[in-house]
């Protein structure tokens, strides 16, 4: 009996890992679409009848809100939930959090690297667009030119290197990071689970 108890064990293929989430592709995918369009109206109704100074401040919040965030993920990455447990056992404030967000750092940097960074890439390009279209009004089609280039230019190097110092001081202050974001989190109405998954 034993025998061919180990036979039909070895005979059973082992079931191999979901690569993929299916319900959790889904759930982001809706979300995005979501945040994206709030995130472009709001953007829309701030720059509808704003001035070049307040466009370029729009521009200069969604830069930077795409570094904080991009940070934030490389964080959850970067961190351990080891360095939490302490603190959640003395009932520090966030500790609970920032466990869920170490243990969950797969979906904490999908939703801010990916879904908020990447909406917030699209609508700095959208508002250099439209700084680009106030500043150039009756200007020379080579000075138009030249003012987009400079403008995309100034996007892509504010967003590309301030991610890069974002992520040295991410990994540098991991934990800090979290640990601020915890305390951030446990001011919101939801209940973060940190023994689920």
């Amino acid at each position: 009996m034993e025998a061919s108890d180990k036979q039909k064990k070895k005979a059973q293929p082992q079931q191999k890992p979901r690569l993929i989430n299916t319900r959790w592709v889904a759930t982001i995918t809706c979300a995005s679409f979501l945040l994206s369009v709030v995130m472009s109206y709001a953007s829309n109704e701030a720059l509808s009848n704003a001035n070049t100074v307040l466009s370029f401040a729009v521009l200069f919040l969604f830069i930077a809100l795409g570094i904080l965030f991009d940070m934030i993920g490389v964080a959850a990455t970067s961190a351990t939930e080891k360095e939490f447990h302490s603190m959640a056992a003395h009932k520090v404030r966030g500790a609970r959090e920032a466990v869920w967000m170490s243990r969950n750092a797969e979906k904490v940097s999908s939703i801010c690297n990916d879904v908020v960074g990447d909406i917030c890439g699209i609508i700095s390009g959208a508002t250099g667009a439209l700084i680009v279209a106030n500043i150039t009004v009756g200007m020379h089609a080579a000075m138009v030119v030249v003012v987009s280039l400079l403008v995309t230019g100034m996007i892509s190097a504010m967003t590309i290197g301030g991610k890069a110092a974002g992520k040295g001081v991410a990994i540098a202050f991991s934990s800090k990071v979290l640990a601020l974001c915890g305390r951030v989190l446990s001011l919101l109405p939801v209940s973060f689970d940190s023994k689920k998954s």
